[in-house]
This record gives structure tokens, C-alpha cells and sequence, in this order.
């Protein structure tokens, strides 16, 4: 699969001025969702000039919106394909790396900016969505073929790379209301549970009672 990075020159070095305001609508997302992301809070996160915004963003806020999602996207899709190559495990624990990360820098108030994105119901959200779901199919992707590369049939690919999303983002939305890493962590050993008991009865086939 190949990665393609964001649209116009979001991906420009950490530190520019363009960069930072991305890197803090980012946040918010993560934090409020899409109705948070407002131009005042962006320049008060990042320090940029006022001026900058219709310089950087001729769209505004709605511009802003939609490249820091692609922006944020592109950073955990990249981290998540390298980790595809190496095995499901190293998967799994690179989605636990990325959402302790988020979770503990941000004391429990960041979550997923492409869930967040994804399920608003707000006209910003709406904008959104194409790119959420683009996003999503991404990771999924890289899932699945992590499954189909560690021997598993399509389907039963398919079916594991779903599974893989929905548990990982339903525990990150348990980890910010109950403050604690705790749910991220039983879901991630529910999960190679079940790969390894797959893995068994894909090499070994069903036990039966009388074997």
C-alpha cells in the first residue's frame, strides 16, 4: 500500500509556522472535536500571528479543518504501516504506544482526531467525513494485510483488521472516561488471545471432546 502524505505543503518541517498551526487543530480535535476547533484557540495554541491565517489558509477555518485531520492521519497511518510490516503483535503494540501516548500527555482529554471527526454530527463534521473515512480505510488496510501476511485467509483477515479497529477505538473512549489505561490494556491481551487461538486452530484444527 502506498502512503501518500497530505495535500498542499502540510508536511513542511516541524517548527514552521503553517506546521505548528496544524499541529495545534490537531489537538483540539483530538481534545473537542470539530465544533472546538476554532481560529482564536489555533493561534493561542501555536503563537502564530493572526495574519497568518488567510496567508497560510486562504479557505480559514474550514481549511484548517481539513488539513489537520490529513495531517494527523498521515502521522499515525505512517507509524502504524511501519509496524504492519513486522508482525500483528508489533501492531497491536504500536496502536498501544500511540494512544498511551496521547492519552497520558494530555491527562485523559485527547482521543482519536479521526474518530472524533468521524462520528460529529455538526455541518464542520459532515466536511469531514470523506477524509475520516479515507483515513480509516488506510488502517484498515494496513491491518488487514498484516493479518494475510502472518497467514490468516482474506476473509478471516478482513473480519480481525474490523476487530482490530473497533476494540482499539471503543478502549481509547474507556480510557478517557474512566482516567485510565487499564481498558486499552485488556483489550490489546483479548485480542492477541485471539489471534493466537486462530493461529492454533488454523495449524492444529478444532478440538473435539473425544480426541
Amino acid at each position: 500500500m502506498t502512503q501518500t502524505p497530505p495535500t498542499g505543503t502540510a508536511r513542511k518541517a516541524r517548527g514552521s509556522t503553517r506546521t505548528n498551526m496544524l499541529v495545534s487543530a490537531a489537538e483540539v480535535l483530538r481534545e473537542r472535536g470539530a465544533a472546538g476547533v476554532t481560529i482564536d484557540e489555533v493561534l493561542a495554541r501555536s503563537g502564530a500571528p493572526r495574519g497568518s491565517v488567510y496567508h497560510h489558509f486562504p479557505e480559514g477555518r474550514s481549511q484548517i479543518l481539513r488539513e489537520a485531520l490529513d495531517y494527523a492521519g498521515y502521522e499515525i497511518s505512517a507509524s502504524l504501516e511501519e509496524a504492519a510490516k513486522e508482525s500483528t503483535f508489533v501492531l497491536l503494540r504500536r496502536y498501544v504506544q500511540l494512544w498511551e501516548n496521547a492519552l497520558l500527555t494530555s491527562d485523559y482529554t485527547a482521543g482519536c482526531p479521526v474518530l472524533a471527526a468521524a462520528v460529529g454530527s455538526g455541518e464542520d463534521e459532515h466536511q469531514l467525513t470523506s477524509v475520516a473515512g479515507e483515513i480509516f480505510s488506510r488502517w484498515r488496510e494496513a491491518t488487514k494485510e498484516c493479518y494475510l501476511r502472518d497467514g490468516f485467509e482474506p476473509a478471516e483477515a478482513s473480519a480481525l483488521a474490523d476487530t482490530t479497529l473497533a476494540a482499539m477505538e471503543g478502549a481509547v473512549v474507556l480510557c478517557r472516561s474512566v482516567r485510565s489505561l487499564q481498558p486499552l490494556h485488556d483489550v490489546t491481551a483479548q485480542l492477541e488471545f485471539l489471534i493466537k487461538a486462530k493461529e492454533f486452530v488454523t495449524t492444529f484444527g478444532v478440538p473435539t471432546p473425544n480426541a
